[in-house]
C-alpha cells in the first residue's frame, strides 16, 4: 500500500512537470497565433482587393470592347458620309458650272425676247386688224413685264412664247365678237366675223350693212346683199349656235 502511494505521488509530480512547460509554450505561441491571424486577415483583405480589381478590370475590358465596336461602326458611318460629301461636292461643282452657263444664256436670251416682242408687234400691225385692243394690250403687257425685276427670265420667256401661240391659234379658228366701226361716217355697233386670217367681215346689228377688210388697201369695203346671209350664218356658227357648214365668202385669192 505504501508502495502504491509513493508511485502515485511520483506520477503527479511528473504530470505537473509536463503541464508546466506546455503552458509556458502556449504563452510563447500566442503572439505567433495573433500574427498569423493578422496575416490571414490581411490576406483576406488583399484577396478582396484583388477580386475587386479583377472585377473592375473585367468591366473596363468590356467597356473597351464596346467602345471599339462603336469606333468601328463610326468608321464605317464616316466613310459612308465622306462618300456622300464627295458626291455632293461634285454635284455642287456641276451646279456652279450650270449656273455660269445659265447666266450666259440669260444675257443672250433677254435681247432675243425683246426682238421677239418687237417682231410680234410689227406682225400685229401688218396683220388683219381683228381684236386690235386685246392684241395691243397683250404686247404692251409683255413690254412692261420685261422691265420687271421680280419676274424670272424663264417666266418671261414662257409668256412671250404663249403670246406667239395665241397668234398662231388665230389662224386656225373662226371667231365672232362685237365692236364699233365707222360705217358711212357713223359709229355703228357691229358683229365681226373672223375666219382664220383669210377673212375679216362685219355686219351691223340690224343686218342692213355688211363689209369686209381689204388688207391691201387697208380699208373696209362694203358687201352686197348676196353675202349678208352667209355672214349671218358664219356668225351663228362661230357662236356655236349652228353646226359647221360650207360658207360662201368674199375671200381674195392669193396672187
Amino acid at each position: 500500500m505504501k508502495k502504491f502511494a509513493t508511485h502515485l505521488v511520483s506520477s503527479a509530480i511528473i504530470a505537473a512537470c509536463v503541464i508546466t512547460p506546455s503552458l509556458a509554450e502556449a504563452d510563447e505561441l500566442q503572439p505567433v497565433i495573433e500574427k498569423s491571424s493578422e496575416i490571414t486577415a490581411s490576406a483576406s483583405t488583399s484577396q478582396a482587393k484583388i477580386d475587386k480589381l479583377t472585377e473592375q478590370t473585367q468591366s473596363k475590358f468590356q467597356q473597351y470592347q464596346t467602345v471599339n465596336k462603336e469606333i468601328e461602326g463610326l468608321d464605317v458611318y464616316n466613310n459612308q458620309l465622306q462618300k456622300q460629301i464627295n458626291n455632293q461636292l461634285a454635284e455642287m461643282k456641276k451646279l456652279n458650272l450650270d449656273i455660269d452657263q445659265v447666266s450666259v444664256i440669260e444675257r443672250q436670251i433677254t435681247p432675243l425676247m425683246i426682238r421677239m416682242i418687237d417682231g410680234l408687234a410689227q406682225f400685229v400691225e401688218l396683220d388683219v386688224p381683228f381684236l386690235p385692243e386685246e392684241r395691243a394690250n397683250r404686247i404692251s403687257g409683255l413690254n412692261t413685264m420685261m422691265e420687271r425685276a421680280d419676274v424670272a427670265v424663264s417666266e418671261k420667256f414662257r409668256r412671250v412664247l404663249e403670246a406667239y401661240q395665241v397668234e398662231v391659234a388665230y389662224g386656225r379658228s373662226i371667231e365672232a365678237y362685237a365692236g364699233i366701226i365707222d360705217v358711212n361716217g357713223q359709229q355703228r355697233d357691229v358683229d365681226f366675223l373672223r375666219i382664220g386670217r383669210v377673212a375679216l367681215m362685219y355686219q351691223t346689228r340690224d343686218g342692213s350693212v355688211a363689209g369686209r377688210w381689204d388688207n391691201e388697201t387697208q380699208s373696209w369695203q362694203n358687201l352686197g346683199d348676196d353675202y349678208r346671209m352667209h355672214i349671218t350664218k358664219g356668225l351663228r356658227m362661230a357662236k356655236k349656235q349652228l353646226a359647221p357648214d360650207l360658207l360662201v365668202m368674199p375671200i381674195k385669192a392669193a396672187p
